[in-house]
């Protein structure tokens, strides 16, 4: 079988006539897909794409595209928007295009993800797996991410086929990393962008807030390629920060955005270990930062506006090489702050990868309680722990996780009748 095209050369991607004129959620069109772990190992899974109206960062109308998945032979308890990191500025790199069968196999750690919510499809879920940086590949732009998985969530509850309840249906989001980012967005922006959405958990880990304390972080580090991964995505979508960024840019720090801005997230870290980003620009990164005008454009691409409605389940690598620890710490304080209720769990001996899959039962186990289950949280609690690895919730849902990952691998069918 031939990979599929690339969303630049499909015409699933291309806004149809009168688009404009319809209500943010509203499906534009549909097709039956297939997909694939590691784009190989076909999933025995309920599949669709969508395409739907959304909303950008400064409010102009979009279109963006969610993969949608449902249990084998199931009917959902409740949906669950599930945001892969992403990490790249390029339409190819999208999960609908990468977790497709015969896709792109070069993104091996984003598919990877795809095992996740395999395992979100086995506790009963229906997924939406959104195409959160638009159909051209924005990363790291504020708002938009959030309005995107929002409206990802009103048109597959709209989907006649998932089953689901419509509004009524509980739902909740998910998101590592990039992923988290694009779900705190969302969490942000729900109360006044999507009310009546009965969003009843969210779960970040590895949480990016704070993307200047990130770039400095990791400019010159093992992972340094991942600013050239972000900034193409923010110039293109952010017209303030590029009318100030583009001048100054050097030639070589020009060709560098062309270059990073086509490629995924794997090639751009791989070509770019350890490259100081100051070289591209005309200034360097921190003299860049501590321009008032610069800092304040830049500072908008971080959470923290507002608190969100819906209860928070934070993960966070004491740590982090990547994402200090700091932001996570300072915002979960800024949410209970604000009357947010948080459980916030701090992990002592992992590191940014591997808290991805060492805290994802637990986010799954604290989702499904959420959501599929009657617990209601009030409040905040914060607690360090040696490891989320051994933790009461791991171990109780790690069977099951472990369980429906095996099944998917070897090509059986995800979630069983109920």
């Amino acid at each position: 079988m031939s990979a599929p095209p690339t969303p630049q050369h499909d015409a699933f991607y291309r806004a149809p006539a009168g688009w404009r004129a319809t209500r943010p959620g509203t499906i534009l069109r549909h097709r039956p897909v297939a997909l694939a772990a590691f784009g190989t190992l076909p999933q025995q899974i309920q599949s669709w794409q969508l395409m739907f109206r959304s909303t950008g960062t400064t409010g102009e109308p979009i279109v963006a595209v969610t993969t949608v998945l449902i249990p084998a032979a199931a009917r959902p308890k409740a949906l669950l928007s599930y945001q892969i990191a992403e990490d790249a500025s390029a339409p190819q790199c999208a999960p609908s295009y990468t977790l497709r069968l015969d896709g792109t196999r070069t993104e091996a750690v984003n598919q990877a993800e795809l095992l996740l919510i395999d395992a979100s499809v086995g506790e009963g879920f229906a997924v939406s797996v959104p195409d959160y940086e638009g159909v051209e590949g924005d990363f790291g732009v504020a708002k938009q991410p959030g309005y995107i998985v929002l409206d990802g969530v009103r048109a597959a509850e709209r989907f006649a086929p998932l089953k689901l309840s419509g509004t009524k249906t509980a739902a909740g989001l998910w998101g590592y990393s990039g992923g988290s980012l694009a779900s705190g967005w969302a969490a942000q922006v729900q109360h006044r962008y999507a009310p009546h959405l009965h969003i009843r958990g969210v779960a970040v880990g590895g949480f990016v807030t704070d993307v200047p304390g990130a770039l400095l972080k990791i400019n010159a580090g093992p992972a340094s390629g991942l600013i050239a991964s972000a900034l193409p995505g923010i110039i293109r979508g952010d017209a303030a920060i590029a009318k100030l960024l583009r001048p100054e840019l050097t030639a070589a720090g020009k060709q560098m955005i062309a270059h990073a801005g086509s490629q995924c997230e794997i090639a751009n870290v791989t070509q770019y270990p350890f490259e100081n980003f100051s070289r591209y620009v005309k200034h360097s990164i921190p003299a860049l930062l501590a321009r008032p005008a610069f800092r304040k454009q830049i500072d908008r691409l971080n959470l923290g506006g507002s608190a969100p409605a819906a209860p928070m389940f934070v993960y966070h690598a004491v740590n982090d090489e990547l994402i200090p620890v700091a932001g996570p710490d300072a915002m979960v304080k800024s949410y209970c702050a604000r009357g947010s209720s948080v459980d916030y769990t701090r992990d002592e001996l992992s590191e940014h990868g591997s808290l991805a899959f060492v805290g994802a039962a637990a986010a799954l186990d604290w989702l499904s309680a959420h959501t599929i289950g009657n617990v209601t949280q009030h409040g905040c609690t914060t607690m360090t722990v040696p490891t989320m690895a051994v933790s009461p919730a791991t171990l109780s849902t790690l069977p099951a996780v472990v369980q429906s990952i095996l099944l998917a691998l070897a090509g059986l069918p995800v979630g069983g009748a109920t």
